[in-house]
């Protein structure tokens, strides 16, 4: 099923954008592992709309409430339910889209698949769908800190449009990427960023960008050969957040410029282990992690809903103009950092309980 994701560790996001709610629910989790619902909403407020002037002005508190699977404080090891209601949704706006097919939005498609969609807000098409994907991840989180305390997932907003951050990826802080409304690493493009943001805002335009991502502290042999590669898997994972047109790991597309003799990784012994000299695989070697850092790159496009009158067709194949309505983001990217290491997580924690299962046989 399109909702759901992984193979251990498991997901199944629900909800529209509009209905009474969102949430998931995660199969698959041991149990003992501590979380609470603190824990869960500290990273739903990362993600939440309304946290600063660049993002949409929705008003949701996007409170999570855990409706099964955890006691005290720790889980039980059976599915748990996390539940998010919708309290500020105003589908009013979204009459005229409910005959008219807003451009690069899935409204065609989701009409062309099913013969029916939730017109209001873009339903499941919605990035308030992610919702249930940062709660989970969160989830996700605790788990895989519980076995590998070091562990850390950081991502951040490295270019808006033409405005690029240059940011040591070994290096870089969550401290320091929390420490602007823009969500960069680099605190001498921030302002820049902002800037085109509430430009193109202003004009009823849209930025796309790109978030990097750095896993640190991950063990050597996440990952299954073959179909299942831990780059594949992450892939999938960044490809299905919504916006995402995009993605690379280490080296990436400036692989296909380098030389064998450039790009290989020669190994080393290192306080006792294995490492490499270099980094142009980003951490992963024949679909499996090699204990280096994971390195990615997400490509997202500009938002479709634009305040500008475009040209469209409607559900009777009639052309006809169409000029957005509601509330939205011009940028998606502040918001998308916590998503893009919510989906990191738990990819990570799905290989890392599969790997355990395997050895366990």
């Amino acid at each position: 099923m399109s909702s759901n994701f992984g193979q251990v560790f498991r997901i199944s996001t629900w909800g529209e954008s509009h209905g009474a709610g969102v949430g998931v629910v995660i199969d698959g989790c041991p149990s003992l592992v501590p979380v609470t619902e603190e824990d869960i909403q500290r990273e739903l407020d990362r993600r939440r709309p309304g946290q600063s002037d660049i993002v949409t002005p929705r008003k949701e508190e996007d409170r999570a409430e855990i409706l099964s699977g955890v006691l005290d404080g720790r889980t039980l090891g059976t599915p748990i339910a996390i539940s998010v209601r919708n309290k500020d949704h105003r589908s009013s706006a979204y009459d005229e889209m409910a005959h008219t097919y807003r451009p690069s939005h899935a409204d065609y498609t989701y009409d062309a698949k099913y013969g029916i969609r939730a017109w209001a807000g873009g339903g499941r098409a919605s990035a308030r769908e992610t919702i249930g994907r940062v709660a989970a991840g969160a989830v996700a989180k605790a788990v895989l800190k519980q076995a590998f305390p070091d562990m850390e997932i950081i991502a951040w907003v490295d270019q808006v449009h033409r405005v690029k951050a240059s940011v040591d990826g070994a290096a870089v802080t969550a401290a320091a990427v929390e420490g602007n409304i823009v969500r960069t690493a680099d605190p001498a493009v921030a302002e820049a960023m902002i800037s085109a943001i509430k430009e193109a805002r202003d004009a009823g335009n849209s930025l796309g960008g790109v978030v990097k991502c750095t896993v640190r502290g991950c063990p050597p042999g996440l990952g299954d050969p073959v179909f299942d590669k831990l780059d594949a898997t992450l892939a999938h994972a960044m490809m299905s957040i919504p916006a995402t047109k995009a993605f690379s790991v280490g080296s990436g597309f400036d692989a296909a410029e380098m030389t064998g003799l450039d790009h290989n990784d020669p190994f080393c012994m290192q306080d006792g282990r294995v490492r490499t000299t270099t980094n142009h695989s980003g951490g992963i070697q024949g679909g499996i992690s090699n204990g280096e850092d994971i390195l990615m790159r997400i490509g997202f496009k500009p938002t479709a809903t634009l305040m500008i009158d475009q040209q469209t067709v409607n559900r009777a194949g009639e052309d006809t103009r169409l000029k957005g309505r509601g509330r939205h983001d011009a940028c998606v990217l502040p918001r998308a950092v916590p998503i893009v290491e919510a989906m990191a997580w738990l990819c990570l924690c799905d290989h890392y309980l599969r790997q355990r299962c395997q050895r366990a046989l």
